[in-house]
């Protein structure tokens, strides 16, 4: 990001935003395991960073002791007022307003309800593909994994398919500009708010069968929620639907490009896909949440103070050989495999069925138009910095389709 100082000391001042980190995180998270298993940096006013499968699943369901009323490390802290609800419900709630939140997303990201989006989600992936037949070289990220979570989304909530650079900034500025001053981070976010405040404006006046209309009818704690409200569940499901999924299939398609022989088996085993998603998601969990320490406390020898940060890297705990066989392998038929690509505790992903469904079928799509790909330039791969990652530039080589 260009805003902060590299960082040589990861276990006394990592930088999550850090080109190293966002470049191959992995013998970082190994080393700190081995030698400080939960770092401690001084940046964005002081920030933990657990690597460890025990201690990440211990804190985020530990909501006693550490609020979610902030998920993205930046320099700003929502105050204290704003819990129970948060900044993006339900996320970013405590209980129990998150329980109520929650449970209005729920029948909306049901096995059922996914199902009924997987034709669609299909048929874009395959236009998606149509459009690059002749070209040798594509990007993978740019071309593709990038557009099937935006228009997912987009449909879902019923907002314009045409207004996805709209999404994609939003979501772009608010995970990897926390380096900014506060100012221009605010002053970032609030296009997108009146651009949703319209539209939201519009669903009042014209309710339709879409997720935006679901969530002005619905109620929590008794009330139907106000125009703001939605607005920040909008946010959250921007943010959580659109680069969490276009990080996981960007990182899948990278993977299956260097490893000809996981691809190879994958086209000659289609049945094995589910099981590969898993490991795929596993081996390559693209997001790392966030949590404030609510009072000073001692945990487990670290001397937290109220308004810490505390990173939980999934793909961390993901990696730890302490609870993975062959953690840092990837195993596309592992068949033990509980991992925490979705998160854990009460804020584990609402939208995991979805994600799960839209990396299925770009995968498949995908290897069923082309079978036989690499990286065209593995130097080139670039990946995004902060707490969700995958790749941004990702170029494909494969032949030419006639």
């Amino acid at each position: 990001m260009g805003l902060h100082d590299r960082v040589t000391d990861w276990a006394r001042d990592f930088d999550h935003t850090d080109e190293g980190w966002a470049a191959d995180p992995y013998p970082i998270w190994d080393e700190l395991r081995s030698t400080c298993p939960v770092a401690r940096s001084e940046r964005y006013g002081g920030v933990w960073l657990p690597t460890r499968h025990e201690d990440v699943v211990a804190i985020a369901y530990d909501t006693d002791h550490f609020s979610s009323r902030s998920v993205v490390v930046s320099k700003f802290r929502a105050p204290v007022e704003i819990a129970p609800v948060g900044t993006a419900p339900p996320i970013s709630s405590d209980p129990p307003f998150h329980k109520q939140a929650r449970k209005v997303l729920l029948p909306v990201f049901s096995p059922r309800a996914v199902s009924a989006l997987e034709p669609s989600t299909r048929a874009y992936c395959e236009e998606l593909l149509e459009q690059m037949r002749g070209r040798e070289v594509v990007d993978a990220a740019a071309d593709y994994a990038q557009h099937i979570p935006v228009r997912v989304i987009a449909n879902m909530l019923g907002l314009p398919e045409a207004d996805a650079d709209v999404f994609r900034g939003f979501v772009h500025h608010v995970l990897e500009g926390v380096s900014l001053p506060i100012e221009e981070r605010v002053a970032g976010m609030l296009p997108l708010f009146d651009y949703l405040e319209k539209h939201i404006a519009d669903h009042v006046g014209n309710p339709r069968d879409d997720l935006i209309s679901l969530l002005l009818d619905s109620e929590v704690d008794g009330r139907k929620l106000d125009g703001f409200e939605v607005a920040r569940m909008i946010l959250l499901l921007l943010i959580a639907g659109i680069d969490t999924t276009w990080s996981a299939i960007g990182a899948s398609l990278w993977h299956l490009a260097r490893t000809p022989a996981d691809r190879r088996r994958l086209l000659a085993e289609p049945g094995l896909m589910p099981v590969a998603v898993e490991e795929l998601l596993r081996a390559y969990a693209p997001v790392t949440m966030a949590r404030l320490v609510k009072e000073d406390m001692d945990w487990n020898g670290c001397p937290m103070k109220a308004d810490d940060w505390v990173l939980l890297p999934f793909p961390s705990a993901n990696r730890d050989p302490a609870a993975f066989a062959e953690a840092d392998t990837v195993v596309i038929d592992r068949e033990v495999n509980r991992h925490l690509a979705f998160g854990v505790g009460i804020h584990r992903c609402v939208g995991s069925h979805l994600a799960r469904m839209e990396l299925t079928v770009a995968l498949g799509a995908w290897l069923a138009a082309i079978p036989d790909f690499e990286l065209a330039e593995p130097a080139a791969v670039r990946w995004s910095e902060g707490q969700v990652r995958g790749p941004r530039i990702l170029a494909i080589r494969r032949p030419a389709l006639p």
